[in-house]
């Protein structure tokens, strides 16, 4: 223990050692500022009376300290967790932006999954300095899992166009599981069959055009394997052609074909059932940032179906292609998730309270308001994406 004086504040206090190393996706270029100098650090320290000790990416040293933290600063991290292969209770910090949250949470999954515990620390700097400090978190609350009760989905067939991303380290299905418990087939197909798709068109695949030949591309990969819905590795459309699936995405899902982004087979398999439960699609989305009992969700792809009005962007962590900027309806929805290994799922009743258009996340944003849910998805998430559907 050391001796730390403030002298601003005109008080002496003993304080801990307390490592902040952080870990950052190269996806997110709008994370620029060093670590040291972010508001939502600074504020933390502030509350704490005490400085963090830096080490950035250099893990080192970790487990050395009183405290060891790990700043998740953006989504597309989980790899990276993964590969380091600590040990111990795991401490992740999240902001409110970039994805952070959401990463988290898929971290988070992966630890349950293998036996570790861990704790997400999000919220005021006030309540992460408290809990830092060793005072008390999250209370436990309702649990919200329940178990996946075996389901007839109609024997469909769903491609798997790539692979999960890698980034979902706690979203791996069992395709025989799936077969058995839902009656789904999962078909994988190469990611090069549908550039090979690609080549037919004459266009610049950069353009809004070439977001509609994506689209054109997947169809006819459904027409071939007689497929029900899918999913796709979409990141890999970045360095290839230079374009997003979002659109692509949105128009499938609103023909009634359910498609889910990133590779994430859990996803899909829940906007399937949702679909066959309420007549409705289901809209993919990361929880970005808790309140309370209020729940900010975004992602840059959303059934255009489900839409009062909407707008082409761009998508948020590259700054390309063709995304969604959606203004849903304020009314009664369900947030929903199919566990990777298929024995339990979430679903949550909730209420969509108003629409946002906020710099640092994804561009369709719903704040949703859902009684008793934050520990959930603070200690027993399952993974990162969640399904937002009305009913």
């Amino acid at each position: 223990m050391r001796i730390f004086v403030n002298f601003e504040r005109y008080y002496t206090t003993f304080f801990m050692s307390i490592a902040l190393y952080s870990i950052t996706s190269s996806l997110h270029n709008e994370v620029a500022e060093n670590v040291r100098e972010e508001d939502f650090i600074i504020a933390i320290e502030d509350a704490l009376g005490e400085p963090f000790e830096y080490f950035g990416d250099d893990f080192s040293s970790y487990g050395e300290h009183d405290a060891d933290v790990i700043y998740v600063r953006t989504g597309g991290t989980e790899g990276i967790f993964k590969s380091l292969g600590l040990k111990g209770d795991i401490k992740l910090l999240t902001s409110g932006k970039s994805n952070s949250l959401a990463a988290s949470m898929e971290i988070l999954s992966y630890l349950r999954a293998n036996g570790q515990s861990g704790e997400i620390l999000h919220g005021s700097p006030e309540y992460i300095a408290s809990r830092l400090e060793g005072e008390g978190g999250q209370g436990e609350g309702e649990s919200w899992h329940k178990p996946l009760e075996p389901v007839d989905l109609g024997g469909v067939r769903l491609g798997v166009v790539g692979a999960p991303s890698d980034w979902l380290i706690s979203s791996g299905v069992d395709y025989a599981a799936a077969k058995e418990k839902l009656n789904v087939e999962l078909v994988d197909i190469p990611m090069a069959e549908l550039l090979d798709e690609m080549k037919s068109f004459e266009g610049d695949t950069r353009s809004f055009e070439g977001s509609e030949a994506i689209y054109d591309a997947l169809k006819r990969l459904i027409s071939r394997y007689g497929l029900s819905g899918l999913t796709i590795r979409c990141f890999d459309l970045l360095d290839t052609v230079h374009n997003t699936g979002c659109l692509a995405l949105a128009r499938l899902n609103s023909e009634g074909i359910p498609s889910s982004c990133e590779g994430d087979i859990p996803a899909l398999l829940t906007m399937v059932w949702l679909q066959k439960k309420y007549s409705c699609p289901g809209f993919q989305c990361n929880l970005s940032r808790i309140s309370g009992d209020k729940f900010l969700f975004a992602h840059c792809t959303v059934p255009f179906s489900m839409l009062t009005s909407f707008r082409y962007t761009t998508h948020f962590e590259s700054g390309i292609g063709t995304a969604i900027k959606g203004e849903m309806e304020e009314r009664e929805v369900v947030i929903c998730k199919f566990a990777p290994d298929l024995k339990s799922m979430v679903e949550i009743p909730a209420r969509i309270l108003e629409n946002r258009s906020e710099a640092g996340l994804c561009r369709t944003q719903i704040v949703v308001e859902a009684p008793g849910a934050a520990s959930y998805f603070l200690r027993e998430p399952l993974a990162n994406h969640h399904v937002v559907a009305y009913r």
